[in-house]
């Protein structure tokens, strides 16, 4: 087998760089940040009869952190995506003779129900490239090596872990086994759609030459099972969705997942490859960033992955990303100095606790309040912030929607799941992520618990 070097990749990359006729980056940048700057003082400045009322309850200084959480920032946030996502332009991949060859990495434990699958995805690939896939079977107690045992490809390799050591070790094993200069994961109960892997692969080399990993775009597989399911069907299509897109036009897409995403093999070996802790693509991704490589994303490199069929176990995931999310400060706090355009976004990250926080212990009681007929802290005030969330996620639908006919897809119709996911979402997830917060502060038992 011949191995596709860094060097070859750089210059593939390179002849993806022409891009005329766009605003540059940094435009783009100074104007998404001028208008949610404006709109944030435009937003206290009417907030201003709101905060007098609830000082005369809690004391000013209570009562502007209250509305700066409840608002301002969210309403900053919001208007800085809007304006981002509207001045994105995909750049087109450039057309690719010969692709480089590929390893997949696939971490399995207790997969056997959709291993299979999974790896008849990968073969329906129409990629022309030589591509390796390794499974680790990391220790699992159900029928997943007999599964795996029945499969012939002439491209897989298993790897049988007698006992299992967490998805971060099963992958660092199976890095140690990587052929090509190319490295992807795939979660063991994912499903590669139509052309989605010469389309990361495509976008890679596309992207400028420090590109260091691309995240794919990870879609609900399982969305018709039921109505925990339905919710996250448009958390996945709508906000994960648009968020990567955002940080991905300002040359730093904050999550590589692991469960489809492309990394440079090279780097992953300089890294020592994921950590060991719950988080370990983010903490990664970091690392990646933190040596100065950028990350990117591809809207339309589609995974299809199983989500969590009960809201207890939805509540575990989000509460994992959470930890997830500190860890990775604990490991490269350092990124909050970096001076390059994705420091905004490390320290949009850090506010989320805050945020949180104010939405958990008042802005909930808030609203229990206001039924009640007492508008102290949710209010007519809080009605503003409709028309320019509508907007956002009109925004949001009509890019995914594009991206979804180009694909030969459909959005199915799911008008109620919206209705919950755009209205009381965050009453389950934003709680769920501040127990996610506390359990890494207070060094809480770390597992896995999604299943």
């Amino acid at each position: 087998m011949v191995e596709t070097s860094p060097k070859q990749l750089d210059t593939a990359n390179d002849l993806g760089m022409s891009r005329k006729g766009y605003w540059s980056v940094r435009v783009k940048f100074a104007l998404a940040l001028t208008i949610a700057s404006a709109w944030a003082i435009f937003s206290y400045w009417i907030a201003r009869r709101w905060i007098s009322d609830l000082s005369g309850l809690v004391g000013a200084p209570i009562a502007n952190i209250v509305i700066l959480g409840i608002a301002i920032l969210p309403g900053f946030m919001n208007a800085f995506l809007v304006t981002g996502l509207l001045l994105d332009r995909r750049p087109k991949r450039k057309p690719i003779l010969i692709y480089p060859d590929v390893t997949i990495l696939v971490a399995a434990y207790n997969e056997e129900s959709s291993i299979v699958n999974t790896l008849e995805s990968i073969a329906l690939q129409k990629y022309s490239g030589q591509i390796e896939v390794i499974v680790i079977n990391d220790g699992s107690t159900d029928g997943t090596i007999e599964k795996l045992a029945n499969i012939s490809y002439p491209w897989l390799r298993v790897i049988d872990l007698p006992k299992n050591g967490g998805k971060a070790n099963a992958l660092n094993v199976g890095l140690k086994q990587a052929t090509f200069a190319l490295t992807i994961t795939l979660d063991a109960d994912s499903y590669l759609y139509a052309n989605a892997l010469p389309n990361l692969v495509g976008r890679f080399l596309s992207d400028p030459h420090n590109t260091g990993a691309v995240a794919g775009a990870v879609l609900v597989r399982n969305s018709r099972h039921n109505f925990v399911t339905k919710i996250q069907e448009w958390d996945y299509f709508h906000g994960i969705a648009a968020i990567k897109r955002l940080q991905s036009l300002f040359q730093g897409t904050l999550v590589a997942q692991g469960a489809f995403s492309i990394y440079r093999t090279d780097i992953l070996h300089e890294l020592g490859g994921w950590p060991e802790c719950l988080g370990e693509d983010i903490v990664l991704t970091w690392a990646i960033l933190k040596r100065g490589y950028r990350v990117g994303y591809c809207e339309d490199a589609c995974s299809f992955t199983n989500a969590p069929i009960t809201f207890k176990n939805f509540i575990r995931q989000r509460q994992r990303w959470s930890r997830g999310l500190i860890e990775a400060f604990k490991h490269h706090w350092q990124l909050l100095f970096h001076l390059r355009l994705i420091t905004i976004f490390i320290w949009w990250n850090l506010l989320f606790p805050f945020m949180d926080f104010i939405y958990t212990f008042f802005f909930l009681p808030g609203i229990i309040l206001a039924i009640f007929g007492y508008y102290w802290i949710a209010g007519p005030m809080t009605l503003l912030v409709l028309p320019l969330s509508m907007l956002v996620n009109y925004i949001m639908y009509f890019l995914q929607s594009k991206m979804f006919t180009e694909q030969g897809l459909k959005v199915r119709k799911n008008p109620f799941a919206f209705g919950f996911y755009a209205l009381f979402y965050g009453i389950i997830l934003q709680p769920a992520c501040l127990l996610g917060y506390l359990s890494e502060f207070t060094g809480m038992r770390k597992i896995w618990g999604t299943k």
